[in-house]
């Protein structure tokens, strides 16, 4: 509404009723009184013209009323009639200046819909153009010259982190190039990116500092936002024009459009983080698997070393345990048996990391051969039945038959640890339980024993290379059940652990069984 408009209509009200009350009463200068309520529409205000209604009756009938007394008290009849009939027309335009004021007020709505919606278009198309690439640097370039067209700006300037003012960049929208600038930035602009800003705003004249940064970049009008130039950075988004000055909507859709640019550079710089990142994991992953190579390869050929003369000294001490070198003292045999004792662990130790090794490397060649994995068990107890007897434990074996394809020699060490294992865990005059059985398609065998268990926070490491769950106190490697797991996986099984709720241990090996790799289903 124009500030004016309300103060003017009022005056030609007062002016037209005075005009009228120094004329005739058939001169009915009141009928321009209308002219002032045809004016209130151009205020698209209803109480305006209501108003002025009002004071146009009013004006009218004391108008009326005075003019006759000029006439010594005689009202004429047709000046009546047409005062009456005046009467009525300003009703009439006034009831056509509200509706005209409606009208007007649905095309301002129009009109500010249409707009919006070209705004809201011309956002999309920008932010479809910057998040075209995920490179932070084209993304602060295509922020800048979208920009200069979105709001008709002639010139930009954009600050990505205001705590690093010499890298900015600057475009001029006649030449649509965007120029990255590596020197300082003025002085006069210095100051104003630094000042504090929550939301975009026009530059103000009464703003000295924004009133030297005009004229320090030649231009009338501009307008600044904030926006997030990085994880932690804080950043500034100038434009300038010399046209018109900035709207309150201009300066809120610059600061939506600004806010949605800063997103979009963000996720580019995520995108390139994480791209390092996975580039630097894969470099040390590279490094760990090189490392790992080269330590596989030395425990290789360091066991693979060790196992002939281990092997040799094994022979030379049991001979001479049977006298083939003369009868010993004692107190050597005992020393003799120690250290055949001894030398078998370290055979044993040898097989393992060899084992480890060879299924690490892939270097395994697994046999396809039916076994039977209830004579497997009945063998192994047969072999470990002496040591178990001086620990005071018995090896019970149970079930049926169960033939599996694979490796014997594999799967025999696989139960091999898992019983000795048991065995080493159950306490004088208890019993190790393996049970071996076939269900449907599969093969399961487990093993069982009578000790104090595993404690939950140990379980998770069980299978891992160097697990604790299961070393004996003072000895063991940490393994016997990482080479189990290798082995039953090659075979394409599964094994875990749980335990008995009477107290101890079970372990399972479940296994495809010849049926199952006949019908050509998977392991």
């Amino acid at each position: 509404m124009l500030p004016a408009l309300p103060a003017l209509c009022y005056l030609l009200i007062v002016a037209v009723w005075l005009l009228d009350l120094f004329t005739p009463q058939l001169f009915i200068a009141s009928i321009l009184l209308n002219i002032p309520i045809a004016l209130s529409s151009l205020a698209l205000t209803r109480r305006l013209t209501v108003g002025l209604v009002v004071a146009a009756e009013f004006a009218n009938a004391l108008a009326a009323y005075l003019n006759a007394q000029h006439d010594h008290g005689r009202f004429d009849t047709i000046a009546l009639g047409d005062r009456a009939l005046l009467a009525a027309s300003f009703l009439l335009v006034g009831f056509l200046a509200v509706k005209t004021q409606g009208l007007g007020r649905s095309a301002g709505l129009s009109e500010a819909r249409a707009e919006q919606v070209q705004r809201e278009r011309g956002l999309r198309i920008a932010m479809e153009r910057i998040r075209e690439s995920l490179n932070p640097e084209l993304v602060r370039r295509t922020t800048l010259h979208q920009s200069l067209d979105l709001f008709a700006a002639e010139r930009g300037l954009l600050v990505p982190d205001i705590a690093a003012s010499d890298d900015w960049y600057f475009a001029v929208a006649a030449t649509a190039h965007v120029e990255n600038r590596r020197d300082a930035l003025p002085s006069e602009l210095r100051s104003l990116v630094a000042k504090r800003l929550d939301t975009a705003r026009p530059l103000d004249d009464a703003d000295v500092v924004a009133r030297f940064a005009l004229e320090t970049l030649g231009a009338r009008y501009g307008a600044i936002a904030p926006g997030a130039g990085g994880s932690t950075a804080e950043s500034r988004l100038l434009l300038l024009r010399d046209d018109r000055p900035w709207t309150r909507d201009e300066t809120r859709y610059l600061q939506s459009y600004f806010e949605r640019c800063s997103n979009a550079l963000a996720q580019a710089q995520l995108f390139v983080q994480n791209i390092e990142q996975s580039a630097e994991l894969a470099r040390r992953n590279q490094q760990a698997e090189e490392r790992s190579g080269v330590i596989r390869d030395l425990v290789y050929a360091l066991a693979h070393d060790l196992r002939t003369p281990l092997a040799a000294s094994d022979v030379t001490m049991r001979q001479a345990e049977r006298g083939a070198f003369g009868e010993l003292p004692e107190a050597y045999r005992k020393v003799l048996l120690a250290s055949l004792e001894s030398n078998a662990e370290s055979q044993r130790l040898v097989e393992t990391l060899l084992t480890v090794a060879r299924y690490e490397s892939g270097d395994i060649v697994t046999l396809d051969e039916p076994i039977d994995l209830f004579l497997v068990a009945q063998s192994v107890r047969d072999e470990l039945s002496p040591m178990a007897g001086e620990r005071n434990v018995r090896i019970e074996v149970s079930g049926d038959s169960s033939v599996v394809l694979g490796d014997a020699h594999e799967l025999r060490r696989a139960m091999t640890n898992l019983t000795a294992n048991a065995v080493a865990a159950s306490p004088s005059a208890g019993a190790v339980v393996v049970t071996v059985k076939s269900n449907g398609d599969r093969s399961l065998t487990t093993v069982e024993d009578h000790g104090y268990g595993i404690a939950p926070e140990e379980r998770g490491a069980l299978f891992q290379r160097f697990g604790v769950g299961r070393r004996r106190r003072g000895s063991g490697t940490g393994l016997g059940l990482y080479v189990v797991r290798l082995i039953v996986e090659k075979h394409g099984g599964l094994v875990w652990y749980e335990p008995r709720e009477s107290g101890g241990s079970r372990f399972a090996i479940e296994l495809p069984t010849v049926e199952t790799i006949a019908e050509g289903r998977p392991r």
